[in-house]
């Protein structure tokens, strides 16, 4: 079998060069990174369930016309997408205070919001992802405006469809971030929700305890990464009631 071409690895995925034209296998990675990759581990079977939680969101998202990269999942740390040109922002939709907009304002963690905030942030891991305006992303050609437009619609479309999901299986959803990316049909261009959706990029809170169910678990050593991941998971019904957290298979001599 021949080996796959890798294209890049990140923090926490490995792109390989697709089967057909315009396709790529996004691996999930175990590897665990917080604060610009300052703070590093490995958590066994976070990739797994990354991989199942973000075809979750997807396959959700493109049900009520939410276009995305997914195409269909390969195995269970694997997944087919769309080749896409990544647009280098961060997107982040805030419904609740928390991480950075705390200390930046000021502002209690966990305060509502008044409406969601989308703010932008350029991505560039040596400058730790700052925070960017529309005016930086104009005059810097990162998007047009009509893809300024376009992202905003997207990014409050997910925001919705993220809220009531999570909402209905007793979550908050505090924030979330995306990427989007370009795709060509033609001489059309659109715009497409990459990367991934997962506990990795939100904040997750159960809404009548307060308990964090995402990164945040690994940034403030609150305990297994694994078992919140596990928990949401199952409250989704993307794995069963009585499973157990995922980890690397065991090998019996």
């Amino acid at each position: 079998m021949a080996r796959r071409k890798k294209i890049y690895e990140g923090k926490a995925k490995i792109l390989y060069e697709g089967p057909e034209p315009g396709t790529i296998v996004q691996y999930f990675k175990d590897d665990a990174t917080a604060f610009n990759a300052e703070k590093k581990d490995v958590i066994d079977g976070k990739g797994v369930l990354n991989n199942r939680l973000s075809e979750y969101f997807m396959n959700g998202l493109a049900q009520i016309g939410v276009p995305t990269h997914f195409i269909k999942s390969l195995n269970m740390r694997e997944q087919l997408v769309r080749q896409a040109e990544i647009i280098p922002l961060e997107v982040i939709v805030r419904n609740y205070a928390a991480g950075t907009m705390s200390k930046r304002l000021g502002i209690d963690e966990g305060t509502q919001l008044p409406r969601p905030i989308v703010e932008y942030c350029y991505k560039d891991d040596s400058l730790g992802d700052p925070l960017v305006s529309e005016e930086h992303i104009a005059a810097f050609g990162w998007a047009s405006q009509q893809d300024m437009d376009d992202i905003l619609s997207l990014a409050l479309r997910v925001n919705d469809f993220l809220s009531g999901v999570m909402f209905g299986v007793g979550i908050k959803l505090v924030d979330f971030k995306i990427e989007i990316g370009r795709v060509f049909e033609g001489d059309f261009q659109r715009l497409i929700v990459a990367d991934e959706i997962s506990p990795d990029s939100c904040r997750l809170w159960d809404i009548e305890t307060g308990q964090k169910l995402d990164k945040d678990v690994f940034r403030r050593d609150l305990g297994s990464l694994t078992d919140a991941y596990t928990e949401v998971a199952k409250r989704l019904g993307v794995l069963p009631q009585s499973s157990t957290p995922i980890t690397k298979p065991t090998l019996i001599n």
